[in-house]
C-alpha cells in the first residue's frame, strides 16, 4: 500500500487511495499515526470509490476512532487526488460520512504546496453543552457556544488563548460529552476580521490547526458579534481564511512531505 503525508497548517494525514478501506484500518490509524513510529500524523485517511461521488474521503482518528470529517484532511485529500489525477485544476465534490463536501485547489500539478477551498457543508445546532461548569474543570472561561459541521465543536472565548493549559482543560471539558466527545476549542478575538484559536481535537489531542474547528470558531464568533463575514483564524500551525455566510468555506495551505510504501498486511 502507497501512502503520502500531507499537512494542512501542520494539521498532519497519511493519504492512501484503495478499493475499499482495509478491515483492519482503525488498527493501521492507531500503529501509523503513533508519533514514535516513522511516520506520525493526526489522522489516516482512505480515498475509495464513492456512491454519490467518484470518491469518498473516510478518516480514521490517531486513536483508530472513526472521524465524520476534517477541513484539513479534505484540503490534503483534494491536493492528492489533484497529484495523482496529475491536473493543473481541481475542482470536484467527495463522499464522507456526513454528505457530500466540495473541494477546489488550483495550479496543483507536481507542486507541493497548494491552496485548498474546502466547502463545509451547512452548520447545525451543536451538542447540548446546558450544566458544563469551566470552574470545575480549574478554568473560568467566559461565552461558550456549540456548532455541529458533521462533526462536534464547542468553542470558548478566553481574554488570552497562551495563558490556558488546553492540554489540561481540552481533555477534562471534553469528558462532559462522553461518550460522544467532542472537540473543544479556545478563542481570542483581534479585531472584526481577525481570531487567535486553539484546538483540542477529539480521537488525537492538541493539533497544529483543525480546519472544522476554525470555521465552528469563525461561525461562533460571528454569531457574538465579534467579527464580519470574512475571517483570518490564527492558529499554531497557521492561518486559514473563513467565509461564514451562506454555505461555510475554509481555505488554507495543503503541503506534500513524503510517499512511503507499506506491505499489504
Amino acid at each position: 500500500m502507497q501512502i503520502s503525508r500531507y499537512h494542512g497548517l501542520g494539521n498532519d494525514f497519511l493519504i492512501a487511495f484503495a478499493e475499499t478501506i482495509p478491515s483492519q484500518a482503525p488498527a493501521l490509524a492507531r500503529q501509523f499515526c503513533d508519533r514514535s513510529s516513522p511516520w506520525g500524523a493526526d489522522g489516516l485517511v482512505f480515498g475509495t470509490p464513492g456512491t454519490q461521488n467518484q470518491y469518498m474521503f473516510s478518516l480514521f482518528n490517531a486513536d483508530g476512532g472513526r472521524a465524520e470529517v476534517s477541513g484539513n484532511g479534505l484540503a490534503c485529500f483534494g491536493h492528492a487526488l489533484a497529484k495523482k489525477l496529475s491536473v493543473d485544476d481541481l475542482s470536484l465534490e467527495v463522499d464522507t460520512t456526513v454528505g457530500p463536501r466540495s473541494i477546489k485547489v488550483n495550479g496543483v500539478a507536481n507542486q507541493d504546496q497548494v491552496m485548498a477551498t474546502v466547502g463545509m457543508g451547512q452548520p447545525q445546532k451543536g451538542p447540548d453543552f446546558a450544566g458544563l461548569n469551566l470552574d470545575l474543570v480549574g478554568f473560568g472561561g467566559g461565552r461558550m457556544d456549540s456548532v455541529d459541521l458533521g462533526n462536534p465543536h464547542l468553542v470558548i472565548e478566553v481574554d488570552n488563548i497562551d495563558s490556558v493549559d488546553l492540554a489540561q482543560v481540552g481533555p477534562a471539558v471534553e469528558a462532559f460529552f462522553m461518550p460522544t466527545g467532542c472537540n473543544v476549542h479556545i478563542v481570542q478575538a483581534q479585531n472584526a476580521n481577525a481570531l487567535s484559536m486553539r484546538p483540542w481535537e477529539r480521537g488525537v489531542g492538541l493539533t497544529e490547526a483543525c480546519g472544522t474547528g476554525a470555521t465552528a470558531t469563525a461561525l461562533v464568533a460571528h454569531r457574538w458579534g465579534l467579527v464580519g463575514g470574512e475571517v483570518a483564524v490564527s492558529m499554531p500551525g497557521g492561518v486559514a481564511n473563513i467565509t461564514v455566510e451562506g454555505e461555510p468555506t475554509y481555505r488554507c495551505r495543503s503541503t506534500f512531505e513524503t510517499t512511503f510504501e507499506v506491505a499489504d498486511g
